[in-house]
């Protein structure tokens, strides 16, 4: 089981490092389109990720915590997890992100910053090579009601199609409380 805040390790100012793995990967695998064959790996078995397109913010769904980060791991990706069940405000929630994924000290907590670190600075950190996010359990409380969780995942999908277009993989995942 991931603990809370675990993630590969650190690249830059707001990233994970890549896991290592001593099989071979796909290096073609940063320019895969969603309209091509889905990848592979060394023994010809599917990717966890046949189905879901390189630059997406979706729910969890069916898709488990240690089966994401084993893929990012299999795909040498960065691998950001943020567990907020205990967060109840926006300002909570920012901070919770904001230490899992340490960003730094300076983070202004918030969308703006969040958008900031989610793309300038990691984009300065050097060359990327895609990222798995999970935002397990965002709260749905008073405090952060629908409309923030909302604006959250619209910072998330902003930053997605930033990536996008450097043809650099960034899923985001999500489940609610």
């Amino acid at each position: 089981m991931i603990a809370s805040g675990s993630r590969a390790g650190r690249a830059g100012p707001c990233c994970s490092q890549r896991q290592h793995s001593s099989q071979h990967h796909h290096d073609n695998y940063d320019n895969h389109d969603s309209h091509t064959a889905p990848p592979m790996d060394t023994e010809g078995k599917m990717s966890l990720f046949k189905t879901v397109p390189p630059n997406i913010v979706q729910s969890i769904r069916a898709f488990r915590v240690t089966e994401l980060q084993q893929e990012a791991a299999h795909l040498q990706q960065h691998f950001l997890y943020a567990y907020c069940a205990e967060a109840v405000t926006k300002q909570q929630v920012l901070t919770t992100i904001a230490t899992a994924f340490q960003f730094p000290r300076h983070f202004g907590k918030n969308f703006d910053a969040l958008h900031d670190c989610l793309t300038d600075l990691t984009h300065k950190a050097g060359k990327q090579i895609g990222f798995v996010v999970v935002l397990e359990q965002l709260p749905n409380t008073q405090k952060f009601d629908k409309e923030a969780r909302e604006t959250l995942l619209d910072v998330f999908r902003d930053a997605a199609d930033y990536w996008a277009e450097k043809k650099v993989p960034f899923r985001v995942f999500y489940s609610f409380q």
